[in-house]
């Protein structure tokens, strides 16, 4: 299970993490889980509980050794996001509502054409950075110091 990147990758994901999914392809064909990890480089998805594989892992300091259950990478296009009012999987579409927000649609034979939400679990990322300054960080009035005034003639280099 070394590293591979894929040779076409994907631009424009439609799958996210937190997407609740069924996997159409594969050993655990048919079952449903959710996105756990999503892999742009490879255009591969973890999902939860699923795809599970033998991984041998030596003993070293601080750790056992043994044979362990891990959850392996499936190709994204082994998986279909669920319709989440029939419940059966379903292609995405985006579509542009009233007030000119961009939401997904369910798409395809048994899609409801339903607005499928982003997952509650993305949200978590937006969340603004700590504003406690460190060692590093540059003072706010030595950011908003006015070094340079074209007219007065400040900071202009000497040609």
């Amino acid at each position: 299970m070394g590293w591979k990147a894929a040779e076409k990758i994907i631009r424009h994901w439609k799958i996210l993490r937190g997407d609740n999914v069924m996997i159409i392809r594969g050993k655990d064909k048919g079952e449903s889980g959710i996105i756990k990890r999503v892999i742009r480089s490879q255009n591969r998805v973890i999902v939860e509980g699923k795809n599970l594989v033998k991984k041998h892992i030596k003993q070293g300091e601080g750790h056992e050794g043994g044979i362990f259950s891990i959850e392996a990478p499936l190709h994204v296009s082994n998986v279909q996001v669920l319709d989440p009012v029939t419940g059966k999987p379903c292609k995405i579409g985006y579509k542009r509502l009233e007030d000119g927000t961009k939401v997904r649609v369910s798409r395809g034979q048994e899609a409801s054409g339903s607005v499928i939400p982003r997952p509650e679990i993305l949200k978590e990322r937006r969340k603004p950075r700590p504003t406690i300054l460190g060692p590093k960080d540059t003072p706010m009035e030595h950011v908003l110091e006015r070094t340079y005034d074209a007219k007065a003639g400040i900071g202009m280099p000497d040609l």
